[in-house]
């Protein structure tokens, strides 16, 4: 069993661990992760689609960066997944991710991970009248984030949003996905990611950055 601190549970794939997932949990209600939990919960009242959680390893309402992937998959849900958006998953995209970010150098704490369409129906196929209602859920997002700066736009099915969320006034950036097929039919994409997503450094504002042990 992998021990439960936070520098030993931040690892690649490392939500496969019981132990892990079980204290990732209990922090669903820090104050920083807080309203995002509450927003996952009010979402979920749809029905008949599973929403994961945020990640409270990430910054929460501090974030700066918000970066914004396709569509949960089958490993977030919590059905034999980890029941989270993270970078900790237990999958080959969540794996990339965690490497793209540390090549990129964006400090993890001003960031929050999330989907242009925020549930999961059993399919990764995204409809036109999906992508408006995922998009409306976004805005409902970004109205939670007080100092956020930029979103990052991670596939094509989430470039497809950049026209809805051009009027935020946001500073937009897009890239292609860290999944296995990107990887294996566009590695030229795919060895571009960590250099898109560095272009947020830009934009952010690293001073004062919180630290989850200060609140």
């Amino acid at each position: 069993m992998m021990s439960t601190g936070e520098t030993h549970d931040d690892q690649p794939r490392s939500m496969r661990h019981v132990g892990v997932r079980e204290h990732r949990r209990t922090m669903l209600y820090k104050p920083h992760i807080a309203p995002l939990t509450e927003y996952a919960a009010k979402l979920r009242k749809r029905g008949s689609v599973e929403v994961p959680e945020f990640d409270p390893f990430d910054g929460g309402v501090h974030a700066q960066v918000l970066f914004l992937f396709e569509k949960p998959g089958p490993m977030t849900a919590g059905n034999g997944g980890s029941g989270f958006i993270s970078r900790n998953n237990d999958d080959p995209s969540a794996e990339a991710t965690f490497r793209f970010m540390q090549n990129a150098e964006i400090p993890r704490q001003l960031t929050v991970t999330w989907n242009v369409i925020p549930w999961w129906n059993g399919t990764r196929k995204v409809t036109g009248q999906e992508l408006r209602e995922g998009v409306e859920c976004v805005r409902e997002l970004i109205l939670l984030l007080p100092i956020l700066r930029s979103v990052v736009l991670v596939g094509k099915n989430a470039a497809r949003a950049n026209a809805y969320l051009n009027e935020t006034g946001l500073t937009l950036f897009t890239s292609a996905h860290p999944s296995p097929l990107v990887r294996a039919k566009y590695p030229e994409k795919w060895n571009a990611i960590p250099s898109q997503w560095a272009k947020v450094q830009t934009v952010l504002t690293k001073s004062g950055a919180p630290h989850l042990d200060s609140e």
